[in-house]
């Protein structure tokens, strides 16, 4: 029994190294020519311009979370879809619930404004 943890010790081992191994080769082997136009930020092949630090709006982000809750509700709905005809009269209730759910979240959602683009 110990030989089987000294073995998977010695593989987490290997596995450990070899990781350092992968991610140290290539930062010391690396060419090292410094060059101001290198530690420049590249914009599309544009002359940079402005402050690099620049405030986004958090409803880009808000607006960002609603499409990401209903994307993971087409994710849930559709195994739920696929297996409709074979579900017990209880599980179709769920699925409406789970859908009477959100909709009430994206109705909230458009009366809050999170969905006006601006």
């Amino acid at each position: 029994m110990l030989e089987q943890f000294i073995f998977v010790g010695v593989l987490m081992l290997v596995a450990l190294l070899l990781g350092i191994v992968m991610i140290g080769m290539p930062w010391l082997f690396r060419p090292k020519r410094p060059n101001p136009r290198k530690s420049e930020p590249y914009e599309c092949g544009l002359q940079p311009h402005g402050e690099s630090w620049v405030q986004f709006k958090a409803q880009y982000y808000v607006f960002a979370l609603v499409f990401l809750v209903f994307d993971v509700e087409a994710l849930f709905l559709l195994p739920w879809a696929l297996v409709y005809n074979a579900m017990p009269f209880y599980a179709v209730l769920e699925g409406v619930l789970f859908i009477l759910l959100l909709a009430a979240a994206l109705v909230y959602a458009w009366r809050k404004g999170a969905l006006e683009w601006m």
